[in-house]
């Protein structure tokens, strides 16, 4: 038996149950892995909250994101055995806040030996959406981009990746979180009213790219910092973003490669800010709800 968070119907935190379910077993392109630490994400409790959707099948395992230890292989995997070390999305209908998992091999990739456990796990969701994100328009040292949301695991990671490569970067977030922003080397900028004003004082020329992390109401106010709206890409908000002109992230299969290789150089740092026991998972997903986890959740079994 394995325990497994889950939730049994869509709505709030009083849904979810940490119960006990069979050993998964992986099947075709799949591996199965004894969890040694979970990333938790906005998406894991806006599935929960029928955000996303009504079409997960109850009761559904919640997280997205882990690293672990390979246990047993589907038939179908070639790049990988039993007992390596690995970091991965969850296989469809299975979750990562579990003492063991299912990932989908194709969307996996080896553990540097100079990357723990809990930084790996921050890197599937977050820093391949982070490298994405950054790598959909392509910029030149010293072009300016501004993150929205700068605050959370994608904007902190994104912030890294745009200084990797001499970007002009500007990140937008809570005033709480200030000081995490500005340890990228990013320029910060207080959310809320009259943050485009603050943002064009640093930037008088607009954005070479926007990147929209949070979506709604702040991404219109923000978009007219691009020099183009076509210049502006979301991963909260693609709807709103492609009306204003601009687009949703396009994921590539080659996102997890190029941000593990970047994190294992030490050139970017997934921020893990806090670390709860499978026992805790509950508050680990209630620290990401409310917004007050500045940088990655991880949970670790």
């Amino acid at each position: 038996m394995t325990k497994t968070l889950i939730f049994t119907k869509f709505g709030g935190p009083e849904t979810q149950q940490l119960i006990d379910r069979g050993l998964p077993d992986p099947q075709g392109a799949q591996v199965t892995i004894k969890v040694q630490a979970a990333g938790v994400n906005p998406a894991d409790w806006k599935i929960r909250a029928g955000q996303m959707g009504d079409h997960w099948k109850l009761p559904a395992p919640m997280g997205r994101e882990a690293s672990g230890i390979v246990t047993a292989i589907g038939d179908d995997v070639e790049e990988f055995a039993v007992g390596d070390e690995v970091l991965g999305l969850a296989a469809k209908g299975h979750g990562t806040i579990a003492e063991h998992t299912v990932l989908n091999a194709r969307q996996t990739v080896a553990k540097p030996e100079e990357l723990s456990f809990a930084d790996a796990a921050a890197l599937p969701v977050a820093g391949a959406t982070a490298y994405d994100v950054t790598h959909q328009i392509e910029l030149e040292a010293g072009q300016t981009m501004v993150i929205l949301g700068a605050g959370g695991g994608v904007g902190l990671m994104a912030a890294q990746i745009g200084q990797v490569h001499q970007f002009n970067v500007i990140g937008i977030a809570s005033a709480s979180k200030q000081q995490l922003v500005e340890a990228t080397g990013a320029t910060f900028v207080e959310s809320g009213d009259g943050a485009a004003d603050r943002v064009r004082a640093i930037a008088p020329d607009g954005a070479d790219l926007v990147i929209d992390l949070v979506g709604g109401a702040a991404l219109r106010e923000i978009a007219p910092v691009a020099k183009d709206p076509q210049l502006i890409i979301s991963t909260a908000d693609p709807d709103t973003a492609t009306q204003l002109g601009g687009a949703g992230v396009q994921r590539t299969n080659e996102g997890l490669t190029k941000i593990t290789d970047v994190a294992e150089y030490g050139l970017v740092n997934p921020n893990v800010v806090e670390r709860f026991s499978l026992q805790e998972a509950q508050q680990a997903v209630a620290s990401v709800e409310d917004g007050h986890a500045a940088g990655k959740v991880v949970i670790e079994p």
